[in-house]
């Protein structure tokens, strides 16, 4: 990664993969938990209504499937643009 117009997209491409994260978690922690919780409540899971079970265990669930994704994606781009640690 030698040039500054690789170092710009890989940059870019970065960048890219935070804020969808961002915006995933924001919609499913702040969006599904708390401002359409009233919207989810007819809907039963696990003895509960799916608004509080994305409040309590659904966020946590996705955030963690995103930090997969996120170290998943971030090694392929890594090997894309030549930084990577192996």
């Amino acid at each position: 990664m030698a040039d500054n117009s690789s170092k710009s997209a890989y940059w870019s491409a970065n960048v890219r993969i935070i804020l969808i994260s961002l915006v995933i978690w924001a919609i499913v922690s702040f969006g599904f938990g708390i401002l359409l919780r009233p919207m989810l409540s007819g809907i039963a899971v696990g003895g509960s209504d799916l608004g509080f079970w994305f409040a309590q265990q659904g966020s946590i669930i996705v955030f963690l499937a995103l930090i997969f994704n996120y170290a998943w994606r971030m090694n392929k781009l890594d090997r894309e643009h030549g930084v990577d640690e192996e």
